[in-house]
């Protein structure tokens, strides 16, 4: 099958390189001349574990092309996927300009049968005002589809190639049929493909992120209360996960939740609601818990200090929003690294994949290391923002060679308290016991 995907983000460049995988013929769009050149020659824009083979491959073997020529790539694609960016606005609804610019250049363009499907994270009712559009100037029949992604960041790859389920918003059986030929390859084992109205499917999105960004501000807001009653955490999470009704995932207490998705879409969905006259109460708590939580680490180290962090030299482990991306969008991390500098605090960061992005951000005003234990050299103490792989099984005899002091403030909840007792760390983490030296 023909397949045309206008942006080539994280969403977009996934969605291109594994239908193409599949045996489709991808055009991938994008304005980014520079970007897509780059492209063209094999270099992937972003971190995404095992993308980069699957995009490789597909290029050599010519199923897999970009462009930043619109109509070029639509002229034989029988599916036009759109991923473009929906960036929240002042008021925290989602910005539809990108989707409707391009809606809107579609209907010039298309001169055959087209299925417009809707992949980026959009509000209710999208699919309506993308249809309209595509509209004013359509001289031929199209399709309107709305098919959002469930794409974890780090685990993209496999979440596309082998999906918990597929969403399909549709009142057009001609195009629910080429969707469900389009992804039967990807539900082969039997995992549903769910077919509903656009509304539905718009939603959808928005009610799965809003409820898996709720469930993680719960837990944090438990190992708040952990830490005023004495319990423990993770003793609670091992406890209720253990519920099938509950289940154990997005139950890690931690310093917030960030990323592209989860703080948008609560945000857009609180939007709607508002639009809609509905009072959506738990929404606005849970943008304002995670709000506080992001630097819940840092009132921690203010305690410790005695309210002055001015002079300290602090080690910061992690600065991706998680771990296995090098997407910074509303990283705790950077939400730490603000509060810091304003206490007069000198940063020292690493993290395996995020630090060119935040150089972008912070520039010089933050000092950066290529290797973990580098940044622990006469550091005061250590700031472990992000749970990477590498910083699990430290060597802490290493560590304590280097560091002023032993003394770590955990964000994560990586390390064993016993542990921590044994080595004759101060460790402070969330919602747990804090390990005196």
């Amino acid at each position: 099958m023909n397949i045309a995907v206008v942006g080539t983000g994280y969403v977009g460049l996934v969605t291109g390189t594994c239908f193409a995988e599949m045996g489709n013929h991808v055009i991938c769009v994008d304005i980014d001349a520079t970007k897509v050149e780059k492209m063209r020659n094999g270099v992937i824009p972003i971190y995404e574990p095992h993308l980069d083979l699957l995009f490789e491959r597909n290029i050599k073997q010519g199923r897999l092309a970009f462009t930043t020529n619109l109509e070029e790539a639509i002229k034989d694609a029988k599916i036009i996927f759109l991923a473009l960016p929906t960036p929240p606005g002042g008021d925290g609804s989602a910005d539809l300009s990108f989707v409707l610019g391009v809606a809107n250049e579609l209907g010039k363009l298309i001169k055959d049968y087209k299925i417009i499907v809707n992949k980026s994270t959009v509000p209710v009712g999208t699919a309506e005002k993308v249809r309209d559009a595509v509209s004013k100037n359509a001289s031929t029949e199209f399709a309107v589809v709305s098919n959002p992604e469930f794409l974890r960041e780090g685990f993209a790859v496999d979440d596309f190639m082998k999906p918990d389920r597929v969403v399909i918003g549709s009142s057009s059986e001609k195009a629910n049929k080429v969707m469900s030929e389009l992804y039967a390859p990807f539900v082969r084992q039997g995992n549903p493909i769910y077919f509903m109205d656009e509304r539905s499917a718009e939603l959808t999105k928005y009610a799965a992120n809003s409820f898996l960004a709720m469930k993680i501000t719960f837990m944090n807001e438990i190992a708040n209360l952990c830490e005023k009653v004495g319990a423990n955490v993770d003793s609670i999470r091992k406890g209720i996960g253990s519920d099938e009704r509950i289940g154990k995932r997005f139950l890690f207490a931690g310093i917030g939740y960030g990323g592209s998705c989860f703080p948008k879409d609560v945000q857009a969905l609180a939007k709607t609601s508002e639009e809609y006259k509905y009072d959506f109460k738990i929404l606005q708590s849970v943008i304002d818990a995670n709000e506080m939580q992001k630097t819940v680490i840092v009132h921690k180290m203010r305690d410790y200090y005695n309210g002055n962090l001015k002079g300290k030299k602090i080690a910061l482990w992690g600065l991706a929003f998680k771990p296995d991306t090098d997407d910074i969008r509303e990283a705790s991390a950077l939400y730490i690294i603000d509060e810091l500098l304003k206490d007069g605090v000198s940063i020292t960061a690493f993290d395996p994949e995020a630090m060119k992005n935040v150089k972008n951000v912070w520039g010089d005003k933050i000092a950066y290391t290529d290797n973990q234990y580098d940044a622990l050299k006469d550091a005061d103490a250590l700031l472990i923002a992000t749970e990477w792989s590498v910083f699990r099984t430290p060597e802490f005899d290493k560590m304590t060679s280097l560091l002023k002091e032993k003394v770590i403030f955990d964000g994560r909840n990586l390390y064993d308290l016993q542990q921590m007792k044994d080595l004759g760390f101060y460790y402070n983490s969330i919602g747990r016991e804090i390990v005196a030296k």
